[in-house]
């Protein structure tokens, strides 16, 4: 699942739903509406495990809840039920994964320098090491900056594409630009991932998801996987 800026206790710019720590939000806010996520999904807010996301290639395996985020990470596995893993962003691309079979899950934070040098891949490898198969995972790509809408320059477009193909594009300004989830998706397709579906909803242009190049300071949005444990 993949949040909204609706219905948190933040305030401008921040408004509303903001789960992000690190952004100059009041602490106490975000502890309320971190505690209302969890109370959404079922689970105590100490089973939503967090990161500290710094855009790197960095793939942690939890095992159990932890009593704060997980230091300088940027994707997250683990193979227990009812452990939320969560990923926050602001146009970067989260990516959620699953092998339902095998019983693992990954949560990844996937931005123009972590698709770059890949993120992806690695948690892949990770899934794969704790009983995962490609074909079995199905991936979603949720909200972030859209190819239409990110702007970067020429340069750094060339660069991205070299590591990343197909995610460089014109925007619909007939400037250069990056689609970052077109070049994940051809990556995990390339790896053998049995099923990617994408969200088509963009950041930078759709005004009740927060964006960073949109709007700065602003808050983020939240993608959280977890299993249900068997009753």
């Amino acid at each position: 699942m993949t949040t909204t800026r609706a219905g948190g206790f933040s305030r401008p710019p921040y408004d509303s739903f903001n789960l992000g720590d690190h952004v100059g939000d009041d602490p106490e806010a975000v502890r309320r509406n971190r505690i209302r996520l969890a109370e959404v999904i079922g689970l105590a807010p100490s089973r939503l495990v967090w990161m500290e996301q710094v855009h790197s290639r960095t793939v942690a395996v939890v095992d159990g809840p932890r009593p704060g985020p997980v230091p300088v990470t940027d994707a997250l596995v683990t193979t227990v039920p009812e452990l939320a893993l969560v990923v926050v962003t602001a146009d970067c691309v989260p990516v959620l994964l699953s092998d339902d079979e095998a019983g693992v899950i990954g949560a990844v934070h996937a931005g123009r320098v972590g698709a770059r040098i890949g993120i992806v891949p690695k948690t892949l490898e990770t899934m794969v090491a704790a009983g995962a198969r490609p074909e079995r995972i199905g991936a979603l790509l949720g909200p972030a900056a859209g190819g239409g809408q990110y702007e970067v320059p020429e340069q750094m477009r060339a660069d991205v594409e070299k590591y990343l193909p197909g995610s460089a594009t014109t925007t619909d300004r007939g400037t250069p630009g990056l689609d970052l989830r077109a070049g994940i998706r051809r990556q995990l397709e390339d790896a053998g991932v049995g099923a990617v579906a994408v969200d088509p909803r963009c950041t930078i242009s759709d005004e009740t998801l927060f964006s960073h190049r949109r709007g700065a300071p602003t808050g983020r949005l939240a993608s959280v996987i977890w299993m249900e444990r068997l009753r």
